[in-house]
């Protein structure tokens, strides 16, 4: 058996055609890998226009539940465009499903020449042909204008254009569920903030904050020469993890009492009130041991002395009940998260030992042990106990969000989210960690949850640092090892919080 070649003129069409094919094969893998639709649309209209050498291309994907077409992009045009999926030539494949191939557009009455008067443009040929989605549904058409050398579109532009179409259905599909997936995280997570803010109205906006000032170091290290982080870089799939992990990192304060979660001083609010009112309670009894001896001086020197006892026992009281005032002054001062000057826990010791007496005779004293325990922290409004509880929010956020069934791209959000409070000297908490072991994004999440905690402006139990002042305190952590201190010399150097208040317009 003998098999013949093809004959001389047809090997030159044989070759294009095998090109297209070889060429349709590749853009197949491409699309086929692109999972972002502002990519993807103009990748296929490339392709397709090159496939049937047509002079541009446009794509229309079917809305069902609006029963529009619309597309994202259109060679010639500008923004998106809706139409009924009724109208035109793509509405007519859309509801045929068949190939329409005008060798002349303006003969056909479906043909809407408002398109070209819009653009400037004279359309001539058209070749239409649909797009099936893995159920055999129409899910949207792909149109090519104008064949190159005024000729009209052939069967083997059909064919290639169909074949296309097929692949970019499912391209197309699979790049729309990827924006739902996106758009489910993204409602999730804005719902997670909220649910924080709600827990503790008076951080509000700060992880907002943590993930713009953490992320904008990531895109600044893109920049970086000299240093160990010069060869640092970050895909867009990075900095969505790390936003994420950023806008999560306090998530598990929902795991935290609200009590210790919203405390401003050293007493609770009720713990407070119950204080003020023994006080008052002593002052009464300061009253009443007065008039007691106002009463036994009358009864023993007689009504002619009450006049000077009055005097003196007027005198008298309101020496104590200052003093009382002023007992009371310093303790609601000691009650503030501020450190105590020199001498003072000595001088909260000392109040601890005054008593008064209530109305059955009975003496109490005016401090509790408890309350002489909390006024005494001597920093901040947190014991030890309360501390802990704090801390343990970061073992919630790792836990809560290791339930979530993150995507291969976000997997790592729990453990950046985890280590954001470790610290580089291995003092950091929960699980001391040692530097080799804190991945950078969480180390970059740290100067941006230090600084913005300093600066912030809403804290009721703390004043705002100007930004020079928090930067001096970050570059001690650095010095102390608490911080990288590599990294803060980006941080600062790019003026990275200065930065993003321009670029939002913020004064």
């Amino acid at each position: 058996m003998v098999l013949s070649s093809p004959a001389p003129e047809a090997r030159p069409a044989l070759a294009r055609r095998l090109e297209k094919l070889t060429s349709l094969l590749d853009v197949t893998k491409a699309m086929a890998a692109e999972r972002d639709l502002d990519l993807l649309l103009p990748l296929i209209l490339r392709e397709a226009a090159g496939a049937v050498e047509a002079d541009r291309c446009s794509l229309f994907i079917l809305d069902r539940e609006r029963n529009e077409l619309w597309s994202k992009v259109a060679q010639g045009a500008k923004g998106e465009i809706r139409m009924p999926a009724t109208q035109g030539i793509a509405g007519a494949v859309v509801q045929s499903g068949a190939v329409i191939n005008l060798p002349d557009a303006y003969a056909d009455e479906r043909f809407n020449r408002a398109f070209d008067r819009i653009n400037a443009y004279r359309t001539r040929t058209i070749l239409c042909v649909p797009m099936r989605d893995a159920h055999g549904e129409v899910s949207g058409v792909l149109q090519a204008l104008n064949k190159r050398g005024e000729l009209p579109f052939d069967a083997e532009d059909e064919e290639l254009l169909l074949a296309l179409g097929a692949q970019a259905a499912g391209a197309v599909e699979n790049a729309l569920l990827h924006e739902e997936i996106n758009r489910l995280f993204e409602g999730f997570v804005s719902a997670s903030v909220v649910a924080i803010e709600a827990r503790d109205p008076t951080t509000a906006g700060h992880s907002g904050r943590v993930a713009d000032l953490t992320v904008a170091l990531a895109q600044t290290l893109e920049h970086v020469g000299t240093g160990p982080y010069a060869r640092t870089r970050f895909t867009a799939a990075d900095l969505q993890e790390l936003r994420y992990a950023s806008l999560l990192h306090d998530f598990g304060k929902v795991g935290v009492r609200e009590r210790v979660l919203v405390k401003a001083e050293k007493l609770y609010p009720h713990e407070l009130e119950a204080l003020r009112s023994r006080f008052e309670l002593a002052r009464m009894d300061l009253t009443v041991q007065s008039y007691k001896r106002r009463l036994h001086a009358v009864r023993t020197g007689g009504p002619g002395v009450l006049a000077g006892a009055e005097t003196g026992e007027e005198a008298r009281l309101a020496r104590e009940q200052a003093r009382l005032d002023e007992a009371l002054a310093f303790i609601l001062a000691c009650n503030r998260p501020t450190v105590l000057e020199q001498g003072g826990f000595e001088r909260l010791g000392a109040l601890g030992g005054l008593t008064f007496d209530d109305s059955r005779g009975a003496t109490h004293a005016l401090l509790t042990p408890h309350e002489l325990e909390r006024l005494s922290i001597p920093r901040g409004s947190l014991s030890e106990e309360e501390r802990r509880e704090i801390e343990s929010h970061v073992t919630h956020t790792f836990r809560f969000l290791g339930q979530i069934p993150w995507t291969r791209a976000l997997r790592r959000v729990p453990e950046i989210a985890y280590a954001h409070h470790e610290k580089l000297d291995g003092s950091g908490y929960p699980r001391a960690m040692g530097a080799a072991d804190i991945p950078v994004q969480s180390r970059m999440m740290a100067i941006a949850d230090i600084y913005d905690a300093l600066t912030a402006s809403d804290r009721p139990y703390k004043k705002a640092v100007p930004h020079t002042q928090a930067l001096d305190i970050l570059g001690q952590e650095a010095k102390r090892r608490a911080v990288d201190a590599e990294l803060l010399a980006v941080f600062i150097e790019a003026d990275i919080p200065r930065s993003l208040r321009s670029r939002s317009g913020a004064a």
